[in-house]
């Protein structure tokens, strides 16, 4: 089955949601919130967009925080390499505070990548294999009825998906009418081995002269039922509380209790920007 998962709109929601909490009363109310044991995020996105060598890649190790703090604690000192099953060794270095960029990466698809972190005492590891992407082949616009009946402008992109092998993809959506990226997650259940068209709108925000970049990946199944997960865990009240966090592939091999948050993942994408008529 093909599903469809926008998940950034939950945190759109919450931010109107709470807006419109606080205008509605007189005195602001700050939550007394619980403040949970702080961990290691890593966000390591390998990402080989097709046509380019692919060989500057960045990683980014930050720390948990407070909800009403204003920055993200980085995580400076660390010791980041990839390790690939030929034995090559990718070194990522601290540019600035947090973010640890390697210039000599060499992306293969289906091939099998370690990660290892060590950071504040604890060594963090993580396996995953970069996973293909069929390229976008055009992008439609038409002009569609909204929800409540006016028309709006939509845009569908096709791809053509493999035959005899079962596929997952992320999609995300960036312009610069949008607060945040928007992301799609689809299977090819229904769709395996034929054209598949995906479509995308945001109400009246979408206008000519506008344009939309769209980053198409290849995922791997468990980094797709990971990104499921987010949006079934947050997916109700925004004001819910989750049931309980939300664990990636990387593995603190020091002291397995003390986990980190994020995922190792590898992903072939096609980009495209598409500019609204």
């Amino acid at each position: 089955m093909q599903k469809f998962i926008k998940y950034n709109r939950i945190l759109t929601l919450f931010s109107f949601l709470f807006v419109l909490f606080l205008s509605s009363c007189e005195d602001t109310v700050t939550l007394d919130l619980e403040t949970g044991e702080t961990r290691i995020v890593v966000d390591a996105e390998i990402i080989w967009q097709k046509g380019t060598a692919g060989n500057q890649q960045t990683i980014k190790i930050s720390k948990t925080a407070p909800y009403y703090n204003n920055t993200t604690p980085k995580v400076s000192g660390a010791q980041v390499r990839v390790e690939n099953t030929n034995g090559d060794i990718f070194a990522f270095n601290e540019t600035e505070p947090g973010i640890y960029v390697c210039t000599d990466f060499v992306p293969v698809i289906n091939m099998e990548y370690t990660l290892y972190v060590t950071a504040e005492g604890q060594n963090f590891t993580a396996v995953e294999k970069l996973t293909s992407v069929t390229p976008i082949d055009k992008v439609e616009q038409n002009i569609v009825p909204d929800f409540d009946g006016e028309d709006v402008i939509e845009l569908t992109f096709y791809y053509q998906d493999p035959e005899n092998e079962v596929n997952y993809y992320l999609t995300d959506y960036q312009a610069d009418f949008l607060l945040f990226p928007e992301y799609e997650l689809t299977d090819d259940e229904l769709f395996n081995g034929n054209e598949v068209s995906t479509r995308y709108s945001e109400e009246d925000k979408i206008k000519p002269g506008k344009t939309v970049n769209i980053t198409h990946r290849g995922i791997s199944r468990n980094f797709y039922n990971y990104m499921k997960l987010i949006l079934e865990i947050y997916g109700g009240s925004p004001f819910s509380v989750p049931p309980g966090n939300i664990r990636g592939n990387i593995v603190n091999t020091t002291n397995a209790n003390n986990f980190a948050f994020g995922y190792f993942r590898l992903c072939e994408a096609d980009k495209t920007a598409y500019l609204v008529k």
